[in-house]
């Protein structure tokens, strides 16, 4: 086992600059590729911390954690030894939409992951602040530190998170921060400028934070996790996890009337934010504004921890003054006599616009510079934590000579996630929805293994045991689905059928006797040789069989646009019936193929035909 706090300068195959759920993935994935690599953080503790929400999965973000595990990435297995309650949101939907989703004890999330980063062979950290990129050429070769050190890599990928000068707006307050109470990263945005690289400004913020002892929790609806949960990571066999209740209140019209004599306090409404924030998770105040329709907005309080002192308001976040929030907060029910620990803010950072990358998240402009998590436009740890899996991964794979993994937007929500950075104008924060994914019944959550196992096999970071274990199990899944349509069933069979094949077929396809429920007999009677897990996978793909079928003929008529290649440096300029945004929009995001070129918004279906007639 290897670790050093490095005070010499020597070379890296692969620097990885920031520690957050994005460095965290990039590094691991690097040293585990056998790539000697530097995790560059402003301090040890910091790594890994939860600095919003503590959680991990959701809507679509859940996908996103279960195709990381299958890759081998480790955010799954962390939440799986950490979390304090487990729930699959979206169960009364269809499957395509069930996201797993779990409540952290984010100190324990933060130090599972500083130990395995530090017993992790080939991966060296090193305390201190990214503050230039040493180029030469049109190559990147390492880092200067703001203390003077020089660290030389063949690669970087920068996961600076909310801290390139990061600012922090608590009403007329302005703090120059990346996080409350930790100092911003100057440098490095002002560099890439003057490179030529476009630099925006977003935000986002985060909700105060109470002391335990002052909420009334006999006012609010308590909020348990699933009786029977589900682990996130396919490595996590006995799972038992604590199931420690959040609970529900409301804001009132009370609430609402404080805030909005306020919002000429608010940075937010005077001008003094420039960033754009994410739409999806308003602040309080722009909650009010937006919807002010409603006389009521839920707060979920959960622990930070647990035995957690420090109390999380989802629902509540705020960049007012601190005298405004506290007198708000006050009037919802079970937080009369709230008291702050930490009051809400909003938080402005530097991000660069996407279409400056290739889908491999190398920069178009540098080699060997790759850009992953909130420095992309995206929000959330599991957006980030992808992204810095899939940027280390294309990073030692450049260094081998080796094509890059890319995932299309029918292969995984990985590859929605990258492309829609890559192909869509980032202009508030990005985050990930199933809405967004148009072959979502083929991307379920359930079915990361299935659709990811012989990229997990090229990548090389997944252990053979799992890849073996999603080998057989397709397998299996295989030929239940093959049983289900030739073999007859006894009527006192749990399935209920007839001897009819025929029959027995219709029954279970308009019966619904694939509801989860039954799988656990089924299971037991007439499958017990077969992991569970396959025998799912098989009633699921036969219950929407005839929508599968659908998409998957969508998916091919796709590929003859996905596979026609644009020359890297075409001339756009030559094309003289390109309608005149088309051709704005092509040159400025340079996409690698006509299914891409047609993602671009501005791009119409009759510049795709004239580029398509151009080419062949």
């Amino acid at each position: 086992m290897m670790f050093h706090v490095k005070r010499t300068l020597e070379e890296f195959d692969v620097i990885v600059v920031g520690g957050g759920h994005a460095g965290v993935e990039a590094a691991l994935a690097a040293a585990r590729l056998r790539k000697k690599t530097a995790l560059v953080t402003l301090s040890l503790k910091s790594i890994a911390r939860m600095s919003c929400n503590p959680s991990i999965g959701g809507l679509a973000k859940g996908h996103l954690v279960r195709e990381l595990d299958a890759l081998g990435g480790e955010m799954g297995r962390a939440i799986d030894q950490t979390g304090i309650q487990f729930k699959m949101l979206n169960r009364s939907k269809g499957r395509a939409v069930w996201s797993p989703r779990a409540q952290a004890d984010k100190r324990r999330y933060a130090d599972y992951m500083q130990q395995t980063l530090l017993k992790t062979d080939n991966l060296h950290i090193i305390e201190g602040e990214g503050s230039r990129l040493i180029f030469s050429h049109a190559s990147v070769r390492g880092v200067f530190l703001k203390d003077g050190r020089k660290i030389h890599g063949k690669s970087v990928i920068l996961t600076n998170g909310t801290f390139l000068n990061g600012l922090i707006h608590i009403g007329p307050v302005q703090i120059a921060s990346g996080r409350y109470g930790e100092l911003p990263s100057t440098g490095l945005s002002d560099q890439l400028k003057a490179e030529g690289f476009v630099v925006k400004r977003l935000k986002t913020g985060t909700p105060c934070r109470v002391t335990h002892r002052s909420i009334d929790f006999s006012r609010m609806s308590p909020q348990h996790g699933d009786p029977d949960p589900e682990p996130f990571s396919y490595s996590t066999t006995s799972f038992y996890p604590k199931d420690i209740p959040c609970y529900l209140t409301h804001t009132q019209e009370q609430t609402h009337d404080i805030l909005r004599s306020a919002l000429h306090r608010s940075p937010l409404y005077a001008g003094d934010i420039r960033g754009t924030g994410p739409r999806y998770c308003p602040s309080i105040e722009d909650k009010i504004v937006r919807f002010h329709e409603k006389t009521a907005h839920q707060l979920f309080l959960e622990p930070e921890w647990e035995g957690s002192e420090q109390w999380y308001i989802n629902g509540f976040s705020s960049s007012l003054p601190i005298d405004i929030q506290f007198k708000a907060l006050r009037t919802v029910p079970g937080l009369e006599k709230a008291e702050f620990i930490k009051p809400g803010y909003a938080i402005e950072y530097d991000y660069f616009p996407s279409y400056q990358l290739r889908h491999s998240l190398e920069t178009k402009d540098v080699s060997g510079l790759f850009f992953a998590g909130q420095i992309n436009g995206t929000s959330g740890y599991e957006e980030a934590a992808v992204q810095g899996f899939m940027a280390a991964v294309n990073a030692c794979r450049l260094l081998d000579g080796l094509d890059p993994v890319i995932f299309s937007r029918s292969d995984a929500y990985i590859g929605v996630l990258i492309d829609d950075l890559i192909t869509k104008e980032t202009d508030e924060p990005y985050r990930m929805f199933t809405s967004l994914a148009e072959y979502r019944l083929i991307l379920r959550a359930d079915n990361a293994d299935h659709r990811l196992y012989p990229a997990a096999e090229k990548i090389g970071i997944q252990t053979p045991r799992l890849i073996e274990r999603f080998r057989r199990s397709v397998h299996e899944k295989t030929r239940i689905k093959h049983l289900f349509k030739t073999t007859s069933c006894p009527k006192d069979s749990p399935l209920g059928l007839s001897h009819t094949r025929t029959e027995r077929y219709d029954r279970l396809i308009k019966k619904h006797i694939l509801l989860r429920e039954c799988l656990p007999a089924v299971h037991r009677e007439i499958f017990p040789e077969v992991q569970f897990h396959s025998l799912d996978q098989a009633f699921i793909e036969t219950l929407y069989e005839g929508y599968i079928h659908r998409q998957e003929q969508m998916v091919e008529k796709m590929k003859l646009l996905e596979e026609k290649q644009i020359p890297e440096h075409f001339n756009y300029d030559m094309v003289k019936s390109l309608s005149n945004e088309g051709r704005e929009k092509l040159k400025r995001f340079r996409p690698e193929t006509l299914g891409q070129a047609g993602r671009i918004r501005g791009v119409s279906p009759s510049d795709i035909q004239i580029l398509l007639i151009y080419l062949t």
